[in-house]
């Protein structure tokens, strides 16, 4: 039956699928340690949910076992690369071009646990997708879908780290996978190329510093010590993972619902900061970019836009769109505003 689910996982379109225990002693030891530096910045849920997410058997009663799928999300690295080297266009994080993965996901994992009670009867399961305390990539390292690379991201050795992950909490005493080896060495590449040196040491993150965790999770004002460092990144980062040797030549599967939408591929910050709210909800809509709100886009967008770069026309263009919105804009993205204006007078 542990083979069936595999295949079945396939069927529903996950390139990986795996099955784990629920022992995760070192993980929780390892998050507790984390939790108590702080290294959670304002995730306040982090540490309210803290040891529940290395103990599976606490969150659902009854789970002995743990499916673990994972599902390619990965573009053109060559791609990526030239977005962020052009300081005019709008960095996205590449699993935010396109659908929101939580639904997709969500959907097929259920669809999964019906066709296995079909087969097994009906059994004890919950199906998580990035929805609750969950330690996610150790329970996907231990069911052998990868390893935890250095900047804290599972890595596949045939399919790269461009791939969400998503659970099945069961009660049936399946079989389990071989644990995922590291195959990191002593490549720190990840590490080196942070812009803003988030990762503080190997397999250790300081979210408080991360661009992900800044320009989505983080509400108030972006630190003025790292606006510069962002760049063009309006939501999310890949250095970490785009700079990966085993992505470069990683074989992925291309997903349609997670293709880019409104050509956030190729947008301008000019363009994109044009954006009303009311623009931006009809944009984003089903997409995961949404959950940023309209302010933390236009803050966002306002620090890229005191980063840019380029002819004297291009800065001009940079300059009007921020005085456009000088006055209408919330305190906190003003402010944001007035810093970005003061780099091009100081340039």
């Amino acid at each position: 039956m542990a083979q069936r689910v595999r295949s079945l996982a396939r069927e529903f379109g996950f390139q990986r699928c795996g099955i784990t225990d629920i022992e995760l002693g070192q993980d929780e030891a390892h998050l507790r340690d984390w939790l108590a530096k702080g290294l959670y910045g304002s995730m306040d849920w982090m540490a309210r949910h803290g040891e529940l997410r290395a103990r599976p058997g606490d969150l659902h009663p009854g789970t002995v076992r743990v499916i673990s799928v994972g599902l390619d999300y990965g573009r053109d690295s060559d791609e990526a690369w030239a977005t962020l080297d052009d300081s005019e266009r709008a960095y996205v994080a590449r699993y935010a071009l396109g659908r929101d993965y939580h639904k997709l996901m969500r959907q097929r994992l259920q669809r999964l646990a019906d066709r296995i009670a079909e087969e097994v009867g009906p059994f004890g399961h919950r199906v998580f997708v990035d929805s609750a305390p969950v330690l996610e990539r150790a329970l996907a390292r231990n069911a052998g879908l990868g390893w935890i690379g250095k900047h804290t991201c599972l890595i596949d050795k045939d399919g790269g780290s461009f791939f969400f992950i998503g659970e099945i909490y069961v009660d049936l005493p399946f079989p389990i996978d071989t644990p995922a080896s590291a195959h990191c060495g002593t490549c720190r590449k990840c590490i080196d190329i942070c812009p803003t040196q988030a990762i503080i040491a190997p397999y250790r993150l300081d979210a408080r510093r991360c661009i992900a965790y800044l320009t989505i999770e983080h509400e108030g004002s972006i630190p003025e010590d790292l606006r510069a460092p962002i760049g063009n990144r309006i939501f999310g980062c890949d250095d970490c993972q785009l700079i990966c040797p085993w992505n470069k030549f990683a074989k992925r599967t291309d997903e349609a619902d997670f293709r880019a939408r409104n050509d956030l591929d190729k947008a301008t910050l000019v363009q994109l900061f044009a954006w009303s709210e009311e623009e931006f909800l009809q944009r984003t809509e089903g997409t995961a970019i949404r959950r940023s709100g309209h302010e933390r886009w236009l803050r966002n967008i306002a620090v890229a836009l005191g980063n840019a770069r380029g002819s004297a026309d291009v800065v001009a263009q940079v300059i009007a769109a921020l005085e456009s919105r000088r006055e209408s804009a919330s305190p906190m993205v003003r402010e944001h505003i007035e810093w970005a204006l003061r780099q091009h007078q100081a340039g």
